[in-house]
């Protein structure tokens, strides 16, 4: 593999990471809301990472 291709990898998974941070910060503030429909939403979303 080349340094090009590892590279990039690597930026999918840090941006993979950020996504789900960002997800689980989402469904806390959601949660602290009750917001019951939105949870679900973003735990569905949480399924396709």
């Amino acid at each position: 593999m080349n340094t090009n291709s590892k590279n990039v990898r690597k930026v999918a998974e840090t941006h993979r990471a950020n996504i789900h941070k960002q997800l689980m910060h989402r469904i806390e503030v959601a949660r602290a809301s009750g917001n019951q429909d939105l949870i679900r939403v973003l735990e569905e979303e949480m399924k396709q990472l």
